[in-house]
C-alpha cells in the first residue's frame, strides 16, 4: 500500500489521531507532548501515530495535508492542525467539544453495523 494511502486509511478509521514524534506515554518533544496531553484531557480514547517510527510517514505526512510540521491531530477525518492550534482549541474548550461528537459518531457509526 502506497504511503499516502496508508495515511488515508488511518485518519479515515480512526475517530481521533494524533501523528506525533514519539508516543503520548513517552512523547519525544514538547509541542507532540503538550498535543497529545490536551487530547487526553478530554477523556476519550484516541489514536496515535509515532512519526519517528515509521520514517516513510514522517517523511510523507507533511504531503498528505499540506501541513510541515508535526504534530497533527485529526477529527472526524480532517486536520484541525497542530500544537498551536489544539491548545488554542483546548483552552477555550473547542478540543473537548470536537473530540466529544467525533467519539459519539463513531461510537453510533459502529454499533449500527
Amino acid at each position: 500500500m502506497d504511503v499516502l494511502e496508508r495515511i488515508k486509511e488511518q485518519v479515515e478509521s480512526n475517530p481521533i489521531i494524533i501523528y506525533m514524534k514519539g508516543t503520548p506515554q513517552f512523547p519525544q518533544c514538547g509541542f507532540s507532548s503538550r498535543a497529545a496531553a490536551a487530547l487526553q484531557d478530554c477523556g476519550e480514547k484516541f489514536a496515535y501515530v509515532n512519526v519517528l517510527a515509521d520514517p516513510e510517514i514522517f517523511e510523507n505526512l507533511p504531503r498528505f495535508a499540506d501541513w510541515p510540521t508535526f504534530p497533527q491531530v485529526y477529527i472526524d477525518g480532517e486536520l484541525i492542525g497542530g500544537c498551536d492550534i489544539t491548545l488554542e482549541m483546548h483552552a477555550n474548550g473547542d478540543l473537548k467539544k470536537a473530540v466529544g461528537e467525533a467519539a459519539r459518531k463513531w461510537a453510533a457509526e459502529s454499533s449500527d453495523s
